[in-house]
């Protein structure tokens, strides 16, 4: 091949890039108005179903590891804080504290794409960035560094992701950072090379951020969830799930 005809390609390449980019973008604002014209009761009760699903799940029970986005309201993002709670509760018998799920949280480190995920005990942990979105500071009281996931000796066995908008083909849009993408990318290469089993995506939406198929365009770096959570029930889309779920 020429470097004429490497050329040409390459601009091929990145002029699809730009159209999906556009598609997105706009797909976005559809989204973003759906959500803000939600009612606040009927999103408050989507709410409480999906995460009374999440916590009545045998894969949710099982969980030993886990990261967990903490929901922003003013992102209209699906409530995390019963599953939150549930999680960090303080153990009252020893049973219990064999049992205590391990969690680690989302803290962005730049602007450009970099996203940590750091244990956390409470929720007394976590700060308020510019954004007031809260975060985990990245130094315990003590003054030592958070254990980051992608440093640690164990794998995890559930994701809990946020997104605009889903199909029931794993397509998931997120808000154009990139950040939970290039995340996922790298949690998956570290399971690879550590011969740890991929940990389940489970991502949480409302009834009316699930979209048809093939609504959702699709780019080389976009990672496909495993199943959805809605307010109606579970919705098991790869093969790893439809393993777990049936």
């Amino acid at each position: 091949m020429s470097t004429a005809e490497e050329q040409n390609l390459s601009a091929d390449g990145a002029a699809h890039l730009d159209t999906i980019f556009k598609q997105k973008k706009a797909l976005r604002s559809v989204v973003k108005r759906d959500l803000k014209s939600l009612d606040p009761s009927l999103r408050s009760q989507q709410d409480e179903a999906i995460q009374r699903i999440v916590l009545d799940a045998p894969w949710f029970k099982a969980s030993k590891r886990l990261c967990a986005y903490i929901s922003c309201s003013a992102l209209r993002e699906v409530d995390t804080s019963q599953l939150l709670s549930h999680i960090l509760q303080k153990p009252s018998t020893e049973s219990d504290l064999q049992m205590r799920k391990k969690l680690y949280v989302p803290r962005v480190e730049d602007k450009n794409r970099n996203m940590r995920m750091l244990h956390i005990s409470s929720i007394e942990e976590m700060i308020a960035n510019s954004m007031n979105i809260l975060e985990p500071a990245p130094v315990d009281a003590e003054g030592n560094d958070r254990e980051d996931v992608l440093l640690a000796d164990e794998p995890v066995d559930l994701l809990i992701l946020p997104g605009l908008a889903f199909d029931k083909a794993g397509r998931r849009l997120g808000r154009g950072g990139g950040y939970y993408d290039t995340f996922l990318t790298r949690y998956q290469e570290r399971a690879k090379e550590r011969n740890w089993k991929q940990p389940l995506k489970i991502a949480l939406s409302y009834s009316v951020q699930i979209l048809d198929e093939g609504t959702i365009p699709l780019t080389p770096n976009d990672v496909l969830v495993d199943a959805l959570v809605s307010p109606s029930g579970l919705i098991p889309i790869s093969p790893a799930a439809l393993e777990i779920f049936h």
